[in-house]
Parts: C-alpha cells; sequence; structure tokens
C-alpha cells in the first residue's frame, strides 16, 4: 500500500486517490489535434521518477501533484495542484 502525504488530509491510503496522469501529458486548451495526438499517445515511458497528477477522490476531492518513482512507488513529494502564489507575488 502507497501512502500519500495530502497537504490538506495528512497521510492517506492510495486507495483514497485516484491517478489523472502525468504531468507532461497535460493538453494546453490550444494544442491542435496532432499536437494533442503527439502528447497523449506517443510519449516515453521512463523509469524512474515522474511528476503526476492524482485527485483525492474520497477525501478533500483537490488535485496533487506527486512525484512517485515509476519502479518502486516511492513518493518524493506531494504539493497541491495546481500551486497557489506565495502571499504578495503577483
Amino acid at each position: 500500500m502507497m501512502l500519500i502525504a495530502c497537504p490538506h488530509c495528512g497521510p492517506r491510503a492510495h486507495v483514497e486517490f485516484v491517478y489523472g496522469r502525468t504531468l507532461d501529458a497535460v493538453l494546453p486548451l490550444d494544442a491542435s489535434p496532432e499536437t494533442a495526438a503527439r502528447i497523449l499517445y506517443q510519449r516515453d515511458n521512463p523509469r524512474g521518477p515522474s511528476q503526476e497528477l492524482w485527485r483525492h477522490t474520497f477525501g478533500c476531492r483537490s488535485w496533487l501533484r506527486v512525484t512517485r518513482h515509476t519502479v518502486t512507488h516511492e513518493i518524493s513529494e506531494v504539493i497541491a495542484w495546481p500551486p497557489t502564489p506565495e502571499p504578495g507575488t503577483p
């Protein structure tokens, strides 16, 4: 079982979350059909750390950016997504 440390709820079992996609598979709104097909279907699948989007579906329902090793499933970072700017920054 993986534990994902939700920044809002604390550590929770992975069964409370739903995997969205890798961060590099997020499409820009103005992507052409060719670009969208390349981003979605012609991506590399390397071993090692991967930045992924997960949703805490059975908890606070927020989106999270999770840095997870694709072989060992070790999670090294979890932050809220989209990131909120620091107070006082434009």
